[in-house]
């Protein structure tokens, strides 16, 4: 059991040195765009991308089980992030009866990498997003989203499909709670 938790611990510290290269590559060059000051909101326009997940329905009090879960399938499956943490929620945290809320857990991939069951590969298609940054703790973020959702509805925005969050900090415990820094998108359209 200690061998395991020995290989799940050193897979991860190796997700972390490679998320970080692949982070600051990303966020180096001139196509990608930086993140809104916290607070702020925009509307984007994104480029698709493929992501492999773990899919779960009900409440986030597995969410450390699930993302140990990940890592052990994406380590088994010799699967590397092309980019930072996602997490993809459907419905709204606030109203959404918490059994019955459908999440997932997950990171970018290329194309080209062939994920196996339990995890899933999908594709992030929606292109139009409200943009911001919400800073602290992670079980804060759903007060930005309700920020974020306000203006929309003030803009003549509608949302038109999940949430996600980009987990920015690539090693959150050299972070403090109120410093953490999470990316969210809210798919959306014009009323």
């Amino acid at each position: 059991m200690k061998k395991r938790k020995f290989k799940i611990f050193i897979f991860v510290l190796i997700l972390m040195l490679v998320f970080s290269l692949n982070f600051v590559r990303a966020f180096s060059s001139s196509k990608q765009q930086q993140p809104p000051p916290p607070g702020q909101v925009e509307i984007r326009t994104v480029e698709p991308f493929v992501y492999c997940c773990l899919s779960r329905e009900g409440s986030f009090s597995e969410l450390e089980a699930v993302l140990g879960e990940l890592m052990q399938n994406m380590q088994i499956q010799n699967i590397l992030p092309a980019g930072p943490m996602i997490g993809i929620y459907y419905g709204d945290p606030e109203l959404t009866d918490p059994e019955k809320m459908r999440w997932e857990i997950g990171f970018p991939i290329s194309e080209q990498v062939q994920v196996l069951a339990p995890l899933e590969k999908k594709v992030w298609s929606f292109t139009t997003v409200a943009v911001s940054v919400h800073q602290g703790p992670y079980d804060k973020a759903g007060e930005t989203i309700l920020k974020m959702q306000e203006w929309l509805e003030a803009n003549g925005y509608a949302q038109s499909g999940p949430i996600l969050e980009r987990y920015l900090d690539p090693d959150p415990s050299r972070v403090s709670a109120s410093g953490l820094k999470t990316e969210i998108w809210i798919a959306c359209r014009k009323r």
